[in-house]
């Protein structure tokens, strides 16, 4: 980790390798979830501290935020290879899944406007499997 910071052009301090630490042991970590994990190696800690990791973190590219439609934002160490991400609508589950195009974008509009597009994001939504099974689970109503 103290090498990918470098890398980046980040100075290596303790709150960035904890917090790129605990954002690769935990995909699609929301903010609360970094910060409790982050705690459990630096106690001491403050939120803001976090939050400016995962902020430098991201800008750098060594961490990747995404923020579905109605959701918290999300971190995720998996960068740079265009995969995609499946959201179950009943328990808010996101997996990866790789994208079928491959390079990116994957995807362009119909009209980009003069734009240069360079990425696509995509978010497919449904019932992850667990789910679908408490829904068949149900009992109707009568």
């Amino acid at each position: 980790m103290e090498q990918a910071l470098r890398a980046a052009a980040l100075r290596v301090t303790a709150p960035r390798v904890a917090t790129l630490d605990a954002v690769g042991r935990h995909a699609h970590a929301d903010t609360d979830t970094v910060i409790r994990a982050v705690r459990e190696q630096l106690p001491a800690v403050s939120h803001q501290a976090v939050y400016d990791s995962l902020h430098a973190l991201t800008e750098a590219g060594l961490v990747r935020r995404i923020q579905p439609h109605g959701m918290v934002a999300r971190y995720e160490s998996r960068v740079g290879d265009n995969h995609h991400h499946l959201v179950c609508r009943s328990c808010d589950l996101i997996v990866d899944v790789a994208c079928q195009h491959g390079a990116a974008p994957c995807m362009m509009p119909a009209d980009p406007r003069g734009f240069a597009v360079d990425e696509a994001e995509l978010i497919f939504w449904g019932l992850c499997p667990d789910c679908q099974a408490r829904t068949s689970e149900a009992p109707v109503a009568s």
